[in-house]
């Protein structure tokens, strides 16, 4: 049942655009997707139907992106109407792995596009085709890409610096915030580029102790500070690069507990962004994990830089089951709780730390 509520919902969307209000971004794709893999696809039309007042119509085309000049048009927002003609036919053209592969390494410099909601939709959209693959999913995904491309902004370069054995909690905890944080998301992440530790910050990925994986960061042999490294990597290696992401997961989704009262909204993104990305690495060739790791660990430090409270405050007592913490999430109704709240519920099924699932409904309680 949950599977054609999901399409349901998708096909209920497909008219609408990925923001409103020439910014915000339309959540309703992300959130019914976790509803409908969480087992709550009996909500998933309800909560639409709340939303709707949020949701604004498709933008139209300007003109047509020709495959080959698809540089020019990355990160114009007002071409979001031809990016999403451009993805619909490349989707309807070629297997959606295909696309998805080609393109992972143009957009994943461009992390930050839409506050990390680019990447967030991708990773939702590749949790739904993983589970079940129909018209509907693949036209989501579609929208993902396009959503990424047209909003596409790139971090400070994340420099060259080695990837370091270490506790990712321990590497957030010394990320230097932002001075100024008056404005929004655009406001803070320029100024990451005049940070002088941000480069190192960045560059230093933590990584599990005992972690085999290389010592340079993905693109630093040529210079370039950006892309992947196209080499191939074993399956050890992958195994690795997945376990370094859900350990930035864990850690990011944990830290909110204490750090997140400044900015409860925001600061969700430090965990659903490489969340976002550890679901699209099982579909990726090995070649491209460890710039993926690279690209969480960027996106996570960002927003953590931008929006993390400096002081930490006590945690709450008391624990909650996994299945309460998405109740609260969809009795709140917010979507960053609800992405949050399937964040976390991950992070508790890899660790068993019930701190992950007070997270989330600390989290729900900040927001609302």
């Amino acid at each position: 049942m949950a599977d054609s509520d999901l399409d349901e919902a998708y096909a209920r969307l497909a008219g609408t655009g990925p923001e409103r209000d020439g910014w915000l971004s339309n959540h309703a794709p992300m959130a019914v997707e976790v509803l409908a893999a969480r087992g709550a696809g009996d909500a998933v039309h309800r909560w639409i139907d709340d939303y709707r007042d949020r949701l604004s119509e498709r933008p139209r085309g300007i003109a047509p992106i020709r495959p080959e000049e698809w540089r020019d048009p990355l990160g114009d927002p007002v071409r979001t109407g031809d990016w999403l003609d451009f993805f619909a036919r490349a989707t309807a053209a070629a297997p959606w792995r295909d696309v998805l592969v080609t393109w992972w390494p143009r957009l994943l410099p461009g992390i930050a596009a839409g506050a990390t909601h680019g990447v967030i939709r991708v990773g939702h959209a590749i949790r739904a085709l993983r589970a079940r693959e129909t018209p509907e999913r693949v036209a989501e995904l579609g929208h993902g890409l396009a959503y990424w491309a047209a909003r596409w902004q790139p971090l400070a370069p994340a420099g060259s610096g080695p990837y370091r054995a270490g506790d990712p909690r321990s590497a957030l905890d010394a990320v230097p915030l932002v001075r100024d944080q008056r404005f929004g998301i655009r406001s803070r992440l320029a100024q990451l580029a005049a940070m002088p530790s941000w480069a190192a910050t960045a560059g230093a990925i933590p990584t599990p102790p005992g972690s085999t994986i290389a010592h340079r960061a993905p693109g630093a042999a040529s210079g370039s500070g950006v892309g992947p490294d196209r080499r191939a990597a074993s399956g050890g290696g992958a195994a690795e690069a997945a376990a370094a992401i859900a350990a930035i997961v864990d850690a990011a989704v944990a830290r909110h507990v204490t750090h997140g009262y400044r900015n409860p909204v925001m600061l969700v993104h430090a965990a659903t962004a490489p969340t976002a990305v550890l679901r699209v690495l099982p579909v990726l060739p090995a070649g491209l994990h460890r710039a993926s790791l690279a690209a969480a660990w960027a996106a996570t430090a960002a927003v953590t830089a931008a929006y993390s409270a400096p002081t930490p405050r006590p945690a709450p007592a008391g624990t909650w089951p996994a299945e309460e913490t998405l109740d609260r999430a969809l009795a709140g109704g917010d979507p960053h709780a609800i992405k949050f709240a399937d964040a976390a519920i991950d992070a508790y099924a890899r660790t068993g730390d019930p701190r992950h699932l007070t997270a989330s409904v600390t989290a729900t309680a900040d927001i609302g």
